[in-house]
């Protein structure tokens, strides 16, 4: 499989009569988008389209920029049997992801120069979106000393992060900040005090001690947001925080901000649409690290994300093997696969219940997080890449499969609003639900 970016469409491709959604111009309106070599062309009613130009019917159905996702565990290298960066793209195209930026907790951790120009380059000969690879904070994520960060930055690393573990050494962290600034590059944390986790494995309260589970405390998050917060005040450096998961965060991030403190912050779908109450049948599907949390949290987390106190939703895409997440609920890894449902969980959640409108959700799953990260994505301005997803906002369907190689994720069986018909890359059709062809344009628009 070669990567279809590398080989944009060449010529011209029309989609009409779309409601084209695109937040990075404040557009929402029926138009056509023309597409030419690979970039937008133009966006219109009146496009100057020739005759016989290859055209996509989009009537009924929303046409936005491809969907960034800023943080996705593609496990390759030494995780192939969860995920490769071929399966995690094609679950990326199937979700309309046209961007994603990749985890560097993989086996080895990705601490050095050869490690990103692995990813980059077997993204561009596998990869079915765009991939942009992070680096590790610290050498091995063993939180002792600082990786290679600026020979990273010059091969392609987007970010550094020790995800999957946060980095407990205050001066370290300090100097990766301030290191940081060098590239004007984020920080992005995995806020978890590992002493206060200890050995929890869902949130900590009444529900965990019924289930006779041990719990992972609210304090071990926002703690550590806390303290993150005060070191990217002292440094001025870029910080985000990821998959915050509690009310208390939303609240530190709020003040941060209010101080023109230069921090972000993402939520992911689960933690926006779950509670702890899924964990009752101790369905390890449901394990996620940070854990699941109350009603209350969740209600922040929405309400942060409506005011964009919280930037954007990232899935933390975490894929494992049926045979690990069948274990029992103690030893099962922690993580859900998200790619696919994303979209369409938070239509059914957030926009067809009337909390968000359509515009401001794909504001916060295209033009911010590619802000943030400073892709080139999020947008179908002219002369952009025509990375592009059309889906269905009323059209429903019940999730039995994923494209993934991994099917750990809670929603199976869930029926979901918002369905993704097509997703392009550089012009390029890489998923595509229906058999229908796409059919030359008889006339001009």
């Amino acid at each position: 499989m070669m990567s279809p970016f590398k080989h944009p469409h060449v010529g011209k491709l029309l989609i009409k009569n779309g409601r084209v959604i695109d937040p990075s111009q404040n557009l929402d309106k029926e138009a056509s988008v023309l597409i030419e070599n690979g970039l937008i062309h133009s966006v219109g009613t009146h496009l100057n389209c020739p005759p016989n130009t290859p055209s996509v019917d989009a009537e009924g159905k929303v046409v936005a920029p491809g969907l960034v996702d800023i943080h996705v565990h593609l496990r390759e290298p030494g995780g192939e049997a969860k995920e490769t960066i071929a399966t995690g793209t094609r679950a990326a195209a199937a979700g309309g992801v046209t961007s994603l930026i990749s985890m560097p907790n993989t086996q080895p951790p990705m601490d050095n120069i050869s490690d990103i120009q692995f990813v980059v380059a077997r993204a561009a000969q596998d990869g079915m979106a765009r991939v942009y690879p992070t680096g590790t904070i610290t050498k091995g994520r063993e939180g002792h000393e600082l990786s290679e960060i600026g020979a990273m930055v010059r091969v392609g690393c987007v970010a550094i992060t020790d995800d999957g573990d946060g980095v407990l050494n205050a001066q370290l962290f300090r100097r990766a900040l301030e290191y940081s600034r060098c590239f004007n590059l984020i920080v992005m944390e995995h806020c978890e005090d590992i002493h206060l986790k200890g050995n929890g494995v869902m949130n900590d309260g009444p529900m965990a001690t019924r289930l006779g589970l041990a719990g992972i405390p609210r304090q071990a998050e926002y703690s550590m947001v806390a303290r993150n917060v005060a070191l990217a005040e002292l440094t001025g450096g870029r910080l985000h925080l990821t998959h915050m998961s509690v009310k208390e965060s939303v609240e530190i991030i709020r003040r941060a901000k209010e101080k023109g403190i230069s921090v972000t912050a993402d939520v992911t779908p689960h933690h926006l649409t779950l509670t702890e109450d899924v964990v009752q049948e101790y369905k390890a599907n449901a394990k996620v690290n940070p854990p699941l949390r109350t009603a209350e949290d969740v209600k922040a987390l929405r309400q942060a994300l409506k005011e964009g106190v919280i930037d954007c939703v990232a899935t933390d895409h975490a894929p494992h093997t049926q045979s690990e997440k069948s274990q029992e609920f103690n030893a099962a890894p922690f993580g859900i696969i998200g790619l696919e449902t994303a979209l369409p969980l938070l239509i059914t959640e957030l926009v067809k219940t009337g909390f968000m409108s359509l515009p401001d959700l794909l504001l916060r799953m295209t033009a911010t997080p590619a802000r943030l990260f400073n892709l080139p994505a999020g947008t179908l301005k002219t002369g952009a890449n025509a990375d592009i997803v059309i889906f269905d906002p009323d059209s429903k369907r019940t999730f039995t499969h994923f494209a993934s190689r991994s099917q750990n994720s809670p929603f199976l069986g869930w029926p979901l609003f918002g369905t993704v018909e097509r997703t392009l890359v550089g012009g390029q059709t890489v998923f595509e639900r229906s058999a229908s062809p796409v059919k030359p344009h008889p006339s001009p628009l």
